[in-house]
């Protein structure tokens, strides 16, 4: 049953989640964003039940009224959960928990032959990639920015540019505004990640703010394609620079360029660093591991408050 939720004072859907969490016997309420955590937040205490809040990026608290509301907080990685500590809230009820990756999806076996047919990007044409909304905390501008010094050591890269998102048209707008027309390719949305992370060469995150526990750094490390990231949020969590990718400072067009190059030059390098962290998502960050993680902490928190019941 959808209810609409257009700002956090709104009584309607309040009321309408209240109704509906004791029409379906709710036990939990998970709440994801700042809306839903108001609204179902307060649902779920007139009604008496627990809650379970996710905090995704790693932005500054600047009130920490509604984090109040909720049992557990459950942070997308360690510096997402700083920030949380950070804003007041103890340390006993954040749990640090990066998303999982769907292994039956991203792993070393996805091929994407396909993709880079459909781009003619033929042996010995590198892809470098950005997946993301496309806004301006994805850090697109400094990838294009990156790309002319690239180009000059590896003249036949091409760089791709998947998904949609409120920065498209003035980022395609720079791609114009550069001349890079002929080598960079806006594909916009796209449902067939695993097959465009397999046809890369490089994945490049260039986020100058607010990244969690990025969920696209995770996938390509699982399908095996080489990453370099800023250290930005919780990047660093998963990209050690030179071990499983390389790290490089937000904002600067200069480090992201020699990083790309680095991978492109040695490309036997890039994909053993790649293995490297693949191994670790699949030991640490499989999406059945982190369910059970999840359920572990739903079931900690109903546990803790049939015993305050008792007391």
């Amino acid at each position: 049953m959808p209810v609409r939720m257009r700002r956090a004072s709104n009584v309607r859907a309040l009321f309408a989640l209240r109704r509906l969490m004791r029409e379906r016997a709710v036990d939990l309420v998970h709440t994801h964003s700042s809306i839903d955590s108001w609204i179902a937040g307060v649902a779920a205490r007139t009604l008496g039940l627990p809650i379970v809040r996710s905090r995704h990026v790693t932005i500054p608290i600047k009130s920490a009224l509604v984090y109040r509301l909720a049992d557990r907080i459950v942070a997308s990685g360690r510096e997402a959960a700083a920030v949380v500590g950070r804003a007041g809230i103890a340390a006993e009820k954040i749990v640090a928990l990066s998303p999982g990756v769907d292994l039956t999806r991203f792993h070393p076996a996805v091929d994407g032959a396909t993709v880079r047919e459909e781009l003619w990007a033929s042996d010995g044409i590198p892809l470098v990639g950005l997946v993301a909304n496309v806004r301006g905390s994805k850090g697109h501008r400094y990838l294009l920015e990156a790309a002319p010094a690239v180009l000059r050591e590896f003249p036949a890269t091409r760089f791709v540019i998947v998904g949609a998102g409120v920065g498209f048209d003035d980022v395609r707008r720079r791609v114009r505004e550069l001349d890079l027309e002929r080598q960079v390719l806006m594909l916009g949305f796209r449902r067939d990640i695993p097959e465009v992370l397999a046809a890369l060469d490089v994945l490049v995150l260039p986020s100058i703010k607010s990244e969690g526990a990025s969920q696209v750094i995770v996938q390509a490390l699982a399908v095996g394609t080489p990453v370099v990231a800023t250290s930005v949020g919780g990047s660093p969590e998963l990209i050690h620079d030179g071990e499983t990718g390389r790290l490089v400072p937000p904002a600067d067009a200069g480090a992201l360029a020699a990083a790309i190059a680095d991978l492109l030059r040695d490309p036997k390098r890039a994909r053993d660093m790649a293995r490297a962290g693949q191994a670790i998502v699949r030991k640490t960050l499989s999406l059945d591991l982190v369910m059970e993680r999840t359920t572990t902490i739903y079931d900690e928190v109903l546990a803790g408050r049939a015993r305050a019941r008792r007391a």
